[in-house]
């Protein structure tokens, strides 16, 4: 490895939190759709969904203002560094 290829450890730690953002917003995606699932079949079906359509809805904001943060990270990597 050459001097110029080492990376600076804070920018190690940067990616490695970018990556962490993306595993939690993936996280997010899922739950953010099975929670839409369920507000859509309980509409249809004439049950209860405020609740779900509200927890859809916290879902959605923080999904929101995780891609935010992101965007603020280094872009992704191949793989993993560390």
């Amino acid at each position: 490895m050459t001097e110029g290829s080492k990376a600076h450890p804070s920018d190690l730690r940067r990616v490695r939190s970018a990556e962490d953002l993306d595993i939690v917003l993936g996280l997010l995606g899922f739950w953010g759709l099975v929670l839409l699932v369920v507000t859509v079949s309980g509409e249809l079906t004439a049950q209860p969904a405020l609740g779900w359509a509200l927890g859809l809805l916290a879902v959605v904001l923080a999904m929101w203002g995780l891609i935010r943060m992101r965007r603020k990270l280094p872009p992704r990597t191949g793989r993993r560094l560390i």
